[in-house]
């Protein structure tokens, strides 16, 4: 699992009829000193997460995991809402 940051969300009219009622939002990818590392990603929203959240997301195949049975063809996808985040050093 990865750690980003809830940057904003995609609004598209046409897209996948597996992506239907899927919401799509865009992910700023973080190291856990919550430095921005990376190109921002468009990740499938399984838990609700909203714009500014700390969140968990994954890639590759478990990334489609969180809607089984149904088959959403995803590679990245939140998976958690990150409470409280503490970095020892």
């Amino acid at each position: 699992m990865y750690i980003g940051k809830v940057i904003g969300r995609v609004v598209s009219t046409v897209k996948d009829p597996g992506l239907a009622s899927q919401r799509l939002l865009i992910v700023q990818p973080l190291t856990p000193a919550m430095q921005p590392t990376g190109k921002q990603i468009v990740c499938t929203d399984s838990i609700g997460a909203g714009a500014g959240e700390l969140v968990y997301w994954t890639r590759g195949k478990e990334s489609s995991f969180p809607f089984l049975p149904v088959e959403v063809p995803t590679d990245t996808t939140i998976v958690g809402i990150i409470d409280q985040l503490r970095v020892a050093g």
